[in-house]
């Protein structure tokens, strides 16, 4: 598990990639410090197991369906990328509870400065928008960030001077993709509410219903 809390942008000095897979290097520091072989690392907001570690950088695979589906595979050497160790247990939760599993890919359309602030419009998948709300979580490109406003194709985000500095998005701009992961709970939420109205005859959430489950 992750936070979304970026604690290095490493660069990619090597990705090769075909239908059959991908193997990733990057070049870093600070995620080295305790990093070893089977550690997971988000990558991007992709969690991806370490295979070597070496001084200055680390290895990892790609499985077919993970650079399918994810803007991994719009990598290439030179490219930073945001890196995030998995979160050990007792440590500080800084933003919000993040997988690493992406659900899309979205697509950075346009920004605009306000005030110390810039305000990214992305543009995502329908299906992804259901669990996207006013003032809730997302990890963009496995960074945790709040949802400033919502539109039926896409969301706008507003970052802080910090975070534009310390990640890899102060390199994007319109038309670059990135990896999207939704709020978790938001999606079990909806997930329940869903299984209820269907077990209940579409009646929805009701007090009886809340009663039967102990609420």
């Amino acid at each position: 598990m992750f936070t979304g809390i970026i604690e290095e942008v490493g660069v990619v000095t090597k990705l090769v990639g075909s239908s059959s897979g991908a193997m990733i290097t990057v070049s870093c520091k600070k995620v080295l410090e305790d990093l070893r072989v089977g550690d997971s690392v988000a990558v991007n907001g992709v969690c991806l197991t370490a295979r070597d570690v070496g001084n200055d950088f680390f290895v990892a695979d790609v499985m077919p369906e993970t650079f399918r589906s994810t803007a991994l595979s719009e990598l290439s050497a030179g490219k930073r990328v945001n890196l995030e160790r998995a979160l050990k247990a007792g440590g500080r939760f800084g933003g919000h509870i993040v997988l690493g599993h992406v659900d899309g890919v979205g697509k950075i359309l346009k920004s605009h400065p306000e005030g110390n602030a810039v305000v990214i419009e992305i543009g995502a998948p329908l299906e992804l928008m259901e669990y996207v709300v006013p003032k809730g979580s997302v990890a963009v490109d496995g960074i945790s960030l709040t949802v400033q406003g919502v539109k039926k194709h896409g969301f706008m985000i507003s970052i802080i001077p910090h975070t534009l500095r310390a990640t890899a998005l102060q390199y994007k701009k319109p038309g670059d993709k990135v990896n999207l992961e939704t709020d978790i709970i938001g999606k079990y939420v909806r997930e329940f509410l869903l299984t209820m109205r269907e077990s209940d005859s579409g009646k929805g959430l009701t007090a009886e219903m809340l009663k039967f489950y102990g609420f």
